[in-house]
């Protein structure tokens, strides 16, 4: 059975058994999503820590229900963060967890994202 699948953002749609995913290769130690992530895989790959911001609707407009996945490819932790006005929640923490950690950001309101995943306990 082959599966459809709809690009929110250009509206392009793809058939097929398998979905893949673009990936997004970043290796400094901070990181603003970008329209172009939503459905995408972002490794993060530094040795510091590195600081991912989701930016405001007023920046970048992802409709509701965009998701992006993260993968924490390298040493430095990986702690998200809301630029101004946006909320991201999630438990424990905003941190993931440790190299080769994955979560997911989802976006459920205007400025509100919810962050799943391996993350840290503290």
């Amino acid at each position: 059975m082959s599966t459809i699948v709809v690009d929110t953002i250009t509206g392009a749609s793809k058939t097929g058994p398998n979905i893949l995913f673009a990936i997004n290769a970043q290796t400094g130690t901070s990181y603003t999503t970008v329209l172009a992530d939503s459905g995408k895989v972002v490794t993060l790959n530094n040795s510091g820590a590195i600081s991912l911001t989701i930016p405001p609707n007023s920046s970048v407009a992802y409709p509701v229900g965009t998701r992006i996945d993260f993968i924490q490819t390298g040493a430095g932790q990986v702690t998200v963060a809301g630029g101004t006005g946006v909320t991201v929640n999630s438990t424990p923490t905003l941190k993931l967890r440790a190299q080769h950690s994955g979560a997911s950001c989802i976006k459920i309101a205007t400025n509100t994202w919810q962050l799943l995943g391996d993350l840290a306990s503290s």
